[in-house]
């Protein structure tokens, strides 16, 4: 569709005290009327995203942002018409929300915005709702006990999902690690993605399942059900299309910088992690030389967080 018909919105992710996001109910005469989305609208000829964030909220809802920051930027084809959705999360704002155009509105718990009919470009948002700045890999598994201890310091020190990636061990081996990882992370009301063929996963335990860039590109249908986190490692827009196409919840998109663990590898920098970004129909991780210190660049670029391994792992805090 030409990019002259696309709508350019700028929608706001609202939390209260309880942890709650803020929905509002379109009009059931509008296009998509019925369903409930994230508060915002059309931006208005030359305005800047955050300008029209700014305006939106007050005319909407009649309360002030005093702090926010990019979340996500989705962009969708309806049958219809295009649009582009610039999501921010509200960190801190003035007032009470009303319902200021007659809309209903309604705080919802985080775990039940996927039950609420929402409009298709509205549904990534809800993942990167779910999703925390953080995305630890764990290195190659040498001893179980130093293995768990280290994992477990993670876990205190605040990070909440892990891919267990663990290459040298065998199917049996690496089953029996996942059962200890998976409830680890659970005692820590984290998540633990496994990293492995799709044939593992009935031996294994686990939140949901992490594709290699190859593995991804041997698919055509997702490999489990929605219940379940799916995510992949891309390089390429290629891939990236092909994890949009199979209905990956979240992906990982490297090298961003020069990193020692892949020395030969060619960084693409943050505008073309950018660009790329654009094209992924859902949250995106930045990894590759990435701290802690570099989170605040991640958001401006379009990334859901940092991934990594050193990072956290070697790390004694997150």
């Amino acid at each position: 569709m030409p990019s002259k018909n696309r709508i350019h919105v700028a929608a706001a992710v609202i939390r209260d005290s309880q942890e709650r996001v803020l929905l509002s109910l379109r009009p059931g005469h509008v296009h998509q009327g019925g369903l409930w989305e994230f508060p915002g609208g059309k931006l208005e000829n030359q305005e800047t995203i955050e300008e029209g964030l700014h305006r939106e909220i007050q005319e909407e809802l009649g309360i002030q942002i005093r702090q926010a920051r990019p979340l996500i930027r989705i962009q969708h084809d309806y049958s219809d018409r295009s649009v582009l959705l610039d999501v921010w999360q509200v960190e801190a704002y003035q007032g009470e929300p009303q319902g200021l155009e007659g809309q209903a509105l309604e705080w919802v718990q985080i775990a039940d915005l996927s039950s609420r009919p929402m409009p298709a470009a509205d549904v990534p948002i809800v993942n990167a709702i779910k999703l925390p700045e953080f995305y630890m890999i764990t290195p190659d598994y040498i001893d179980r006990d130093v293995f768990l201890s280290r994992l477990e310091q993670a876990l205190v020190a605040g990070i909440r999902l892990v891919q267990l990636r663990a290459k040298q061990l065998d199917r049996h081996a690496y089953a029996a690690l996942s059962h200890e990882v998976t409830d680890l992370c659970r005692r820590y009301q984290a998540k633990a993605l496994l990293n492995i063929p799709v044939e593992w996963l009935p031996d294994c335990t686990g939140d949901g399942l992490h594709l290699s860039s190859q593995r991804l590109m041997q698919l055509h249908e997702r490999p489990v059900h929605t219940g379940q986190w799916l995510a992949a490692s891309c390089h390429t827009q290629g891939e990236i299309e092909r994890a949009n196409e199979i209905g990956v919840d979240f992906i990982v998109l490297s090298p961003v910088l020069a990193t020692p663990s892949h020395p030969n590898a060619s960084p693409m920098g943050w505008d073309s992690f950018s660009q790329l970004t654009d094209s992924a129909c859902m949250p995106v991780y930045a990894l590759g030389g990435l701290g802690r210190s570099h989170l605040a660049s991640s958001f401006a670029f379009g990334a859901q967080g940092i991934a990594g391994i050193r990072a956290f792992w070697e790390s004694e805090s997150v």
